[in-house]
This record gives structure tokens, sequence and C-alpha cells, in this order.
């Protein structure tokens, strides 16, 4: 009983690491790039509606709920014999730390600093420069750690 639980939850994992990675990846792939070509308030108040409306109940249920099975995970796994457990332990690292940590201490403090200025202000456009290569590549490796973190859940079924 206690593996078809575990089983389930890494599953739950393996679809809440993917959704969140594919949302990072469009963002690494093509939409700071398009942004890039704005002018520095379109792009601005582009990323500020967008940093508005992804904090939702939708968007928590997979970020967050992903956070807490990766904590959870270890926690349940030292009962299971049938889960590879190094694989959804390292999911969970991955998740915890290269996507959790590093929005956390990365990109949200960056996202609330654009949040804060006119989109139309000199000080804006200088803000936006170093916003989007420094936000862009701390999401590479949040798209990274997350593409990681779903193959090692995967595996860990396997």
């Amino acid at each position: 009983m206690l593996e078809n639980i575990i089983s389930f939850l890494i599953v739950l994992a393996i679809l809440g690491s993917g959704v969140v990675t594919g949302i990072l990846f469009v963002f690494s792939n093509f939409a700071m790039q398009s942004f890039e070509q704005l002018q520095p308030s379109a792009g601005i108040l582009a990323m500020q509606y967008i940093n508005r409306k992804i904090l939702n109940p939708i968007f928590f249920l997979f970020f967050m709920g992903t956070a807490l099975l990766s904590l959870v995970l270890p926690l349940l796994l030292q009962w299971s014999e049938q889960v590879s457990t190094g694989y959804a332990i390292a999911g969970s690292i991955l998740y915890l730390t290269g996507i959790m940590l590093v929005t956390i201490t990365r990109n949200i403090p960056m996202n609330n600093a654009l949040d804060s200025v006119d989109a139309n202000t000199q000080e804006a456009g200088r803000l936006w420069d170093s916003y989007l290569i420094r936000w862009t590549n701390w999401n590479h490796i949040r798209t990274v750690a997350g593409a990681l973190a779903t193959v090692c859940f995967t595996l860990a079924l396997i």
C-alpha cells in the first residue's frame, strides 16, 4: 500500500516538475528574447504584468505542490523497497535547490525590483538591461534543474 502511495506521489512530482520546467523553458527559449526586442518600457510592462498574473492558484499548485512533494518524498522513501530512492532524492534536491532556492534568492528579488519602477524612466531602462541578462541566466539554471529533476523522478519509477 505504501509503495503505491509513494509511486503516485512520484508521478505527481513528475507532472509538477514537468509543468514548471515547461513554463521556465518558454521564458528561456523565446519569451525573454522577444521582450529584448521591444522598447524597454514595453518589455518592462510586459514582465511586470506576467509577474503579477503568475501569482495564481493554479501556478502555485504546481510550483509549491512540487516543492512540498520534494520535501515529503525523501521522508517516505526510507520505508520504500521498490522505488529507486537515490533518483527520487536527487529529483527532490534538484527541484528544491535549482528551482525553489534560485527563484526565492535570485529571480523574485529581481522581479520585485522591476515591479517597483516606472517603466517610462531612464532608471527603468538601465535596470531592464541588467534584468534581461541576469534574470534569463538564472532562469536557464532553473530550467536545466527542472528538466533534470523530472528525469530523476521518472527514473525513480523504473
